[in-house]
């Protein structure tokens, strides 16, 4: 068991990518609250850990809101004493260039997927560092690392979780708060779905993201959950600063052939 008895506290645990991470955190040995907008999602992913014999609980949370984060983080450590890890994985996905894009969309873009890390960040810090240290760990992207067309909203939020990575990473080492990021590829998620819902042609634009790379397919939400995993256990214990690209080597170079 590579987090037994640690106390994690997962956002957009309701599906996708944060449900996987929070179910293998629990089958870790991990005590996890599922937290998602949707609390009723949120609920689903606690049980569905309970019945493979792990403890969860679900809870609603609100990135955008800081009194909700509050709450969340207020409730986690009332009923076990503290928060060992917390995994920033809520965000949304808004297509279009700079052209394209609304304010309101670049705003709320950047507001879940960027602000919404500092936020939660900022709320378990304190904690953390009166406890002797954490883990803090953030869904980034390779769309911030490389430029995605008609993307310019998300590669951009997605950039600046990568950099405030590295900045938490700095600040935190001191008080043994490891902060690492992980950066997908294309991973097979209701808001990847989503995406190609948004194309011309979601079945051809399907098809050349798994094309894309070189391994052959789009990933899985496990692969993703089990870097988590990693980053999160003491196996890691070296790691703070990074950005993990987990992406079947799409941003290597082009596939063979």
């Amino acid at each position: 068991m590579r987090l037994q008895g640690k106390i994690a506290l997962v956002t957009g645990a309701g599906s996708g990518i944060g449900a996987e991470t929070a179910r293998r955190m629990a089958a870790q040995g991990a005590i996890v609250a599922c937290t998602d907008r949707r609390g009723d999602t949120a609920e689903a992913t606690a049980a569905q850990i309970a019945a493979a014999g792990g403890t969860a609980q679900g809870m609603t949370l609100d990135v955008t809101s800081t009194e909700s984060i509050a709450a969340a983080v207020a409730r986690v450590v009332a009923g076990h004493g503290r928060l060992d890890i917390l995994v920033n994985n809520a965000g949304v996905t808004i297509v279009g260039g700079v052209a394209e894009l609304t304010e309101a969309q670049w705003d709320l873009e950047l507001d879940v997927n960027l602000k919404s890390v500092f936020r939660c960040a900022k709320a378990v810090w304190g904690q953390m560092q009166a406890q002797g240290g954490g883990v803090i760990l953030n869904t980034a992207s390779i769309a911030g690392i490389t430029a995605i067309p008609s993307d310019a909203a998300y590669c951009t939020s997605k950039a600046g979780v990568v950099m405030l990575t590295k900045c938490m990473a700095i600040d935190g080492a001191g008080a043994k708060i490891r902060v690492n990021c992980v950066c997908p590829g294309f991973v097979e998620t209701p808001m990847i779905q989503g995406y190609f819902a948004d194309q011309p042609d979601p079945e051809a634009a399907r098809r050349h993201a798994a094309n894309m790379h070189p391994l052959g397919r789009l990933g899985r939400p496990t692969d993703i959950a089990d870097a988590f995993v990693y980053l999160a256990s003491d196996e890691a214990s070296w790691v703070t600063g990074t950005a993990l690209v987990v992406d079947g080597g799409l941003i290597s170079g082009l596939p063979p052939g």
